[in-house]
């Protein structure tokens, strides 16, 4: 099976912008509004915040790609952000990232703590943004957002032309300002022209924003010991109990 870190192998046909199958008929396309109609789509109706901002692989910090977070907060100290290539209405979903808050992050196991990212470096940068929403509404959430620490699994290898999600999961980490942390230029220039936003000012209107004091030794792991993680797929005889109470 195959590793996180290395291709799946042979794709399937189609032009690698959408998966393959053919276009939606308009039978089904009239199902699906009057499902939304009838549904209530509480989870969804939850995500409140647009978040746009980079990340690259941790088994290879030179795979940089852009990123699109859609926030729902379970409450002051988590966020689930389902992630997506782009904003567009035919976004494909890439992955998932579960974010909390510097007091939870701070109980979980040392082993746990090397999975997960820090923050601080992304919104002090400009690097995360809220699309077409005032830097002086963005202000008052990035204080809080500056202290958080994210676990990021990338489900979907877009950038390497993944038709489908295939493969093990990837772990994600969060741009920095050391080595293979910094952002390409050009991705961040891309993003910039698209939303008509200039990351570098963004940068200087946020420099009063406190960040922690002491960041956790165990968060951004690969800056102190120039690892990665990379998930491996095996075969492995099925318990017949569950492990759990």
């Amino acid at each position: 099976m195959a590793s996180s870190d290395r291709s799946p192998g042979p794709m399937p046909p189609g032009d690698g912008s959408v998966p393959p199958g053919k276009a939606m008929t308009m039978g089904q396309q009239v199902l699906d509004k009057g499902a939304q109609l009838m549904q209530s789509l509480k989870p969804v109706k939850q995500m409140s915040q647009h978040v746009c901002t980079f990340a690259m692989y941790s088994h290879d910090m030179t795979r940089q790609i852009e990123t699109h977070h859609f926030l729902t907060r379970l409450n002051q100290d988590f966020l689930q952000c389902p992630v997506y290539d782009s904003d567009d209405s035919n976004a494909r979903l890439i992955g998932v990232e579960y974010i909390v808050s510097e007091k939870v992050f701070n109980t979980l196991p040392a082993e746990e703590q090397k999975l997960w990212h820090s923050h601080a470096y992304e919104i002090k940068s400009g690097l995360w943004v809220n699309p077409r929403v005032p830097e002086m509404v963005q202000n008052s959430e990035l204080k809080d957002v500056v202290k958080t620490y994210g676990k990021f699994w990338c489900t979907w290898q877009v950038d390497r032309g993944d038709k489908l999600p295939l493969g093990a999961p990837a772990l994600m980490m969060s741009p920095q300002d050391v080595n293979t942390g910094i952002v390409k230029p050009e991705l961040v220039k891309k993003r910039d022209e698209k939303y008509k936003i200039s990351s570098d000012n963004m940068k200087n209107s946020r420099a009063n924003i406190e960040t922690p004091k002491e960041m956790n030794p165990y968060a951004d792991y690969w800056i102190k010991t120039g690892k990665g993680f990379a998930v491996d797929i095996e075969k492995t005889p099925m318990e017949l109990r569950a492990p759990f109470p």
